[in-house]
């Protein structure tokens, strides 16, 4: 299916860095519930995310991720997520996390 570019453009994919992490317990499936820092303009914002079985908490403290935050808001076992955030599947479908590799600021919109 293709696209048009002004449709790539509502999804509103930026930079962060998470910023807290916590095991999720009420989750149905292994989860970590993750803070991360969109900048000043976004603020801090919530999710929650079956990244398990290639991140620790300590892994994913001060990762640079990029997170889809127009998608509105999603209760999740009673957890309010505001933003998604963006991964592939592996061969075994565990999620391998979209990030940034040089220093972007947060916030930052991808182009």
């Amino acid at each position: 299916m293709t696209i048009i570019y002004e449709e790539f453009e509502c999804v509103d994919l930026r930079c962060g860095t998470i910023v807290k992490v916590e095991k999720f317990l009420r989750a149905t499936k292994p989860a970590y519930k993750i803070w991360a820092d969109f900048g000043a303009e976004i603020g801090v914002l919530q999710t929650s995310a079956q990244v398990t079985v290639h991140y620790t908490p300590e892994i994913l403290l001060g990762k640079k991720i990029v997170g889809c935050i127009n998608l509105g808001e999603k209760n999740i076992a009673g957890f309010v997520s505001n933003f998604l955030l963006v991964g592939f599947s592996d061969n075994n479908g565990a999620i391998c996390l979209a990030s940034v590799d040089l220093e972007v600021p947060n916030g930052n919109k991808l182009h």
